[in-house]
């Protein structure tokens, strides 16, 4: 296994640090920095680390060739004045330092801050127990099981399809990648475990393109649902109308999903966020939209009993945050389905046309064979198709394409007094104004301290300058309805996402960042931090607007949260590989209810779109057998 705690990666990380976190200007020392990234990068996937490690030589390489010496030789200003020079240089350089910054920053920050999170996590009282389930670890399973259905996956997607066939009597067993986490170990796991653990690769995938787009996945029992900040929005009927006219895709039909949308809502007990919970973030949004006439609201959320931790993304510590793991799995399993976690499906067996079951790995290697004829694939978007590859059944020229990713991106405002962002909800409010008419979407939005800091600009004594600021730091996000123009590829065996935003895109993200920046202005902001090159921050919003219109596209700052449409689901044969109850082309009795069937953008967190058109496509598959 490929390490970066040698001595030469333990160097190189080192030799950052003192450039990116200078401990004369105020950083950590050497020893804590390399001791907190090296504790983050030794969770990572070896084809990450090698990454990592290929960025980090290269930024030496580049140090020493623009001045003869290594970065930890320099004096701070130096180190500073090269790592804006080797970012400057193009945009696959810049690329690599702002990716490096991103983890010295996620590292540093979740240890920093990690006596105040765990502090937090604890100062309330559980909400509820942990769920009764049903769970045994693949370690301990039988090599052979013989069922009526397999569930792969245990997220949205695959908790509602298993409760529903368990409730209609048939044998459901449920396969999670991902293990079984307790509120306990969310109350006491260090924020950097938690947040390795608990996302595919580490949180490190990212959907390549120009620019590239961070694409964090939940592995867990419970699927994304233990991880997401909670937000729960109907698809609007604009969307679900297309859906149905455009792809032909009845379950979708606006009277006929709102029974399946209605139990959702209830499963989950939404409700908006009190604005007495959300904390100032969330606040300052409200009272800006007002101020603008702009349409906003509190968000709606399945976290009854929340406080405002503000940790949604790393696993609520007071099980306040109302995800699958604590309803809809313990539902399915009251009615007899069970749930087999850390067991990796490798294909789906099928013979003679129809399907025979799957193959599962444990993390050792050896196989439990899963024999069922009816199979669910609920794998999220990004795995789906890569899992239908590998069982030979990716023969649609479709599957894997259509990628949608409603990208992300956030301005943050710099206020003469206290925001403490992360001390209230991590998602809490919504502005509603642009939606209809650009697909903009935005929302207050803020993580725990460090797992959100690229937007803080520069680097050394710069950037440690905006860090010791963060307490008067709001911030502020918006998502773009996109159109799908990613793939997901598999790459000697490894799954790789291909996203290229669309110039129409590009426009809609514009668009939402200048209306951000008019919020944050008007809650009383003195000055906006943009993360873009040649601007860092403005203020005001003729300099945002400037900015905007010389920034090139490559140089945004994008995430993703919500990838759908990858094995879209409709009644044309030549567009969608899913047809319009649910079942993969090609095979009987395989399945798909997942996010990889929405055949375009929702608009909106999917969680309550994923859940909804999984119940259609089980009450589908019950009425077939």
């Amino acid at each position: 296994m490929t390490r970066l705690t040698d001595r030469v990666g333990r160097s190189s990380i080192a030799s950052f640090g003192t450039a990116l976190l200078p401990q004369e200007h105020g950083g950590p020392s050497t020893a804590e920095f390399v001791e907190r990234v090296d504790r983050y990068l030794s969770r990572l996937p070896a084809t990450s680390r090698l990454a990592v490690r290929a960025g980090l030589f290269s930024l030496a390489a580049a140090s020493y060739l623009t001045t003869g010496r290594s970065l930890a030789r320099l004096d701070p200003a130096e180190r500073e004045r090269v790592l804006h020079r080797i970012a400057a240089l193009n945009p696959e350089a810049s690329a690599a330092v702002e990716g490096m910054k991103v983890i010295g920053l996620l590292a540093n920050g979740a240890d920093t801050y990690a006596a105040e999170l765990l502090s937090r996590a604890q100062v309330d009282d559980v909400v509820r127990p942990d769920a009764e389930l049903d769970v045994t670890r693949s370690a301990d399973s039988p090599s052979v099981i013989t069922t009526d259905v397999v569930i792969v996956g245990s997220g949205a997607g695959g908790a509602m399809a298993a409760r529903t066939l368990a409730r209609a009597g048939l044998e459901a067993v449920v396969l999670e990648e991902g293990r079984r986490w307790t509120v306990e170990e969310f109350r006491t796991t260090h924020p950097i475990d938690r947040y390795a653990g608990l996302y595919r690769g580490a949180g490190a995938t990212v959907a390549l393109g120009r620019p590239a787009v961070v694409l964090p996945m939940g592995r867990a029992v419970g699927g994304t649902t233990v991880v997401n900040s909670g937000t729960c929005f109907r698809p609007p009927e604009g969307v679900q109308r297309r859906w149905r006219d455009e792809f032909g895709l009845s379950l979708a039909d606006p009277d006929r999903l709102k029974t399946h949308l209605d139990d959702v809502e209830h499963t989950l007990q939404v409700a908006p966020a009190p604005r007495e919970v959300m904390g100032r973030n969330g606040n300052l949004l409200l009272d800006a939209a007002d101020l603008l006439g702009w349409q906003a609201a509190p968000i709606p959320r399945n976290a009854p009993g929340c406080e405002g931790c503000c940790q949604c993304a790393i696993g609520c510590p007071h099980n306040a945050k109302f995800g699958v793991h604590l309803n809809a799995l313990p539902q399915a399993c009251a009615a007899g389905a069970r749930i087999i976690s850390e067991a990796r499906v490798e294909r789906v067996l099928h013979g003679g046309g129809r399907a025979r079951g799957v193959r599962a790995r444990r993390p050792d290697g050896t196989a439990i064979d899963l024999l069922a004829d009816t199979v669910v694939i609920a794998a999220g978007a990004t795995e789906t198709p890569m899992l239908l590859r590998r069982s030979g059944l990716g023969g649609h020229p479709r599957l894997g394409r259509n990628l949608a990713l409603h990208p992300a991106t956030m301005l943050a405002g710099r206020f003469e007094q206290d925001v403490y962002a992360w001390r209230g909800v991590l998602q809490s409010a919504a502005v509603h104004e642009f939606h209809e008419s650009d697909g903009v979407l935005i929302e207050a939005t803020s993580t725990p301290p460090g797992m959100g800091s690229i937007v803080y600009p520069g680097y050394g004594a710069e950037l440690l300058h905006w860090l010791d600021q963060a307490p008067q730091i709001a911030t502020f996000g918006a998502m773009v309805a996109d159109d799908g123009v990613g793939s997901v590829l598999s790459v000697r065996g490894e799954t790789v996402v291909r996203y290229d935003i669309a110039q129409a895109d590009v426009a809609k993200l514009r668009v939402a960042l200048g209306a951000i920046g008019r919020l944050l202005f008007a809650a009383g902001a003195v000055e906006v931090l943009t993360g873009l090159p040649g601007a860092m921050t403005v203020s005001s919003e003729a300099e945002l607007q400037e900015a905007l219109t010389r920034t090139d596209p490559r140089n945004l700052h994008l995430s993703a949260f919500h990838p759908t449409g990858t094995a879209a689901a409709g009644s044309n044969d030549q567009v969608c590989p899913v047809d319009a109850r649910g079942r993969l082309r090609g095979v009987r009795g395989v399945w798909v209810a997942d996010a990889s069937i929405l055949p375009s953008c929702p608009e909106v967190n999917p969680q309550v779109s994923i859940m909804a058109m999984a119940l259609a496509v089980a009450g589908e598959l019950i009425d077939t057998r």
